[in-house]
């Protein structure tokens, strides 16, 4: 079947059978319980703290609750709260004691729920075109929800939030308008030639110097993929290495050092969704913080991707995907750094310098806008818990524009390359947009709540870190997000590993739960890392230069292994120390 006719139907076949869903399948309707970290305040209010607010509250005995786990699971009729707060009591080494619940209502689809992400994977694998694959996506699970009018109902909600509005502030305008002005004043071939002479010697001490920024720049996530991509770039091009090579380096180097070098917002947030009524090293957010950082050395995945990445860079890997070592082959042999029919997310605009005749680089005019980004980033972090990085890119964005003008450059040359900027990423930035939204129609149809309903307890106990991991990995592929699968797997992992520690009477019950932790962590961050509609996916690809598609399919082999080798490792420790 030729090409256009099979992705035709794909495309119809999913939109036919998203409809009948909606049309015919009634959504089934669940209780999350998680437990509260209550305080009782001087005049006898209850209260928790939720992401660093005071959250005041009133209980009802569980028995009478709306949203009573044994009469909601399982109904596919709606309740009538979607949320409430119970209270149980709870009987622990002969006291009786109560345990305050958050009940939220959710609904699934079953297997169903899981059909928009399917459908973007799946479309984006044939087809290699992410934004009608995303597209795709979305309209599938606009039809599951019954949410017919796609613009009113569906995109502009998700896009006229405060998130997209930053996503286009930053990506599409801060981050695209300095590319460009670096691209105009030749700061980042100045760079690129001032590390070439005094360390860059070949292919290899370019991916290294990739390898060693990713470490720098252990804030994680976006901003360090954007960053380390953006100043390596010019270099590993001019070694000829790979943008496949490049983008799995600068991916597998962003999340997975954020949670071993861990001063950074994540245990703040993590923390949250750890706490286990009657566990005593889980009793405060201090205990939980310190539970987090004693997890670290446990967090196998993490520790294997960052070493991969640093042999990849000495060019002695343990393991290389076909994929992978074909595109180190071609852009060795010929130069060639981008598969043949591959279409970079950075666009021709940002790929060459543009200087004007009679303007000097200067390796300053990087350096400085890189170290007022780097150092607002750093500092606003320190004063606040959250790196503030609109203002950091704009700060390095001005005075980037300021070098330049005071170096004699005229507005209009500044201003033609500000344009080239925002129209070499605006494919990255649409594509980000889009993302964000199918995340938001995954979360509506129920795709994680189901697959956490699917998960019972009686499993063998050593088994449960892989399965905690296999869970988290399927969730954060399919929803593009470690943090979103974080505040769903937590409330069920952990209490789910003190029970079966106590079932089995496990002489070491901290270490299993750390090692459940470890699989949550380790599995949400493989998951999002190799989903191609996960942003810093996106981003990696983007700052690189790297066709979206080409970086999921070289980097998904070496990741897998990594992940194979942190189930060996969680299910060893698991089985030996019991």
């Amino acid at each position: 079947m030729p090409a256009h006719l099979l992705n035709f139907f794909i495309f119809s076949s999913a939109l036919i059978l998203s409809w009948i869903v909606g049309a015919v399948v009634p959504p089934t309707w669940t209780v999350s319980q998680a437990v509260l970290d209550v305080h009782t305040a001087g005049d006898g209010r209850l209260s928790y703290i939720a992401r660093g607010e005071r959250v005041y509250f009133e209980a009802v005995p569980i028995e009478r609750a709306e949203l009573n786990p044994t009469r909601v699971n399982g109904s596919n009729v709606a309740p009538a709260v979607t949320e409430e707060f119970a209270v149980a009591t709870v009987t622990r080494d002969g006291q009786a004691r109560p345990v305050y619940y958050r009940l939220t209502a959710q609904y699934h689809w079953g297997y169903w729920s899981l059909l928009p992400a399917v459908v973007a994977v799946l479309l984006c694998w044939v087809t290699r075109e992410p934004v009608p694959a995303l597209l795709g996506g979305i309209v599938s699970g606009a039809l599951i929800l019954g949410q017919y009018d796609l613009t009113g109902q569906v995109l502009i909600p998700a896009l006229a939030t405060t998130n997209a509005a930053g996503i286009l502030l930053l990506y599409l305008w801060l981050l695209g308008g300095l590319m460009g002005i670096w691209s105009r004043t030749g700061a980042a071939q100045a760079f690129a030639e001032f590390m070439t002479v005094r360390f860059v010697r070949g292919p290899k001490t370019a991916k290294l110097v990739a390898w060693m920024l990713g470490v720098i720049f252990f804030q994680g996530g976006s901003m360090s993929t954007v960053l380390v991509g953006t100043t390596v770039k010019p270099i590993a091009d001019r070694e000829n290495v790979s943008h496949e090579e490049l983008a799995y380096i600068v991916d597998s180097t962003a999340s997975p050092i954020a949670s071993q070098l861990a001063f950074n917002a994540w245990p703040g947030y993590v923390q949250a969704f750890i706490f286990v009524s009657g566990v005593s090293f889980l009793a405060t957010e201090a205990d939980r913080i310190s539970f987090f950082f004693q997890s670290v050395p446990f967090c196998f995945y993490a520790i294997f991707a960052v070493l991969g990445t640093f042999l990849l860079g000495i060019e002695k890997p343990l393991f290389l995907g076909k994929r992978l070592a074909a595109a180190m082959d071609r852009s060795r042999a010929t130069g060639q750094l981008d598969a043949d029919g591959a279409e970079p997310l950075s666009a021709r605009e940002l790929q060459a310098s543009h200087v004007p005749a009679g303007y000097t680089p200067h390796v300053l005019e990087f350096f400085l806008p890189l170290g007022a980004l780097i150092g607002i980033a750093i500092g606003t972090f320190v004063v606040t818990d959250s790196p503030n990085v609109h203002w950091a890119f704009g700060a390095a964005l001005l005075l980037a524009v300021g070098m330049a003008l005071a170096k004699g450059m005229a507005l209009k040359e500044l201003m033609a390359g500000f344009h080239d900027g925002i129209r070499g990423v605006v494919l990255g930035s649409v594509i980000l947009l889009l993302a964000i939204t199918i995340g938001g129609v995954n979360t509506q149809t129920g795709g994680a709540v189901f697959l956490v309903d699917q998960l019972g307890e009686s499993i063998p106990y050593f088994l449960l870190p892989v399965l905690l991991q296999l869970l988290t990995m399927i969730i954060a592929f399919s929803t593009g997000t470690s943090w979103g699968t974080y505040a769903v797997a937590f409330p069920l992992a952990m209490p789910l590993a003190w029970a079966i520690a106590g079932a089995h009477e496990l002489a070491h019950p901290e270490l299993f739960m750390t090692l459940c932790f470890a699989a949550v962590m380790d599995g949400s961050v493989y998951g999002d890392q190799c989903s191609p509609i996960s942003d810093t996916t996106v981003l990696s690809a983007m700052c690189t230069g790297c066709d979206l598609m080409d970086h999921v399919k070289t980097q998904i082999p070496q990741a897998s292994i990594a992940a194979g080798l942190a189930a060996i490792c969680w299910t060893a420790i698991a089985f030996l120390t019991a």
